[in-house]
């Protein structure tokens, strides 16, 4: 059993569903997140207000799943990122798990 954790921006909230669908991953918990990117100082400095910060809008998805359909899953998400015209790839990662309780 591993834990898969995958980030989107909102935009792309019901394709990542349908990914987890196709890759039989039944079980699986979203929070709502806010991303930010820390950018150079004199860019944030040219903002009519450089204290402000904004973020964009994502979703984190996580399943403790079998390394089978965490495999299907990631072949899915490189698939529909390399189709993607936008700078905002899906985003995840698998950890291993050494204990748990059922």
């Amino acid at each position: 059993m591993k834990l898969v954790i995958v980030t989107v921006v909102n935009q792309y909230h019901k394709e990542v569903l349908g990914l987890f669908k196709k890759a039989n991953i039944e079980s699986f918990s979203e929070a709502s997140i806010e991303g930010f990117i820390n950018i150079p100082s004199n860019v944030s400095n040219s903002s009519w207000f450089p204290i402000e910060k904004s973020g964009s809008k994502s979703r984190l998805f996580f399943s403790f799943t079998e390394e089978e359909e965490i495999e299907t899953l990631f072949q899915l998400l490189s698939e529909f990122n390399s189709k993607l015209e936008s700078n905002n790839p899906l985003r995840a990662v698998v950890i291993p798990i050494e204990k748990h309780l059922i």
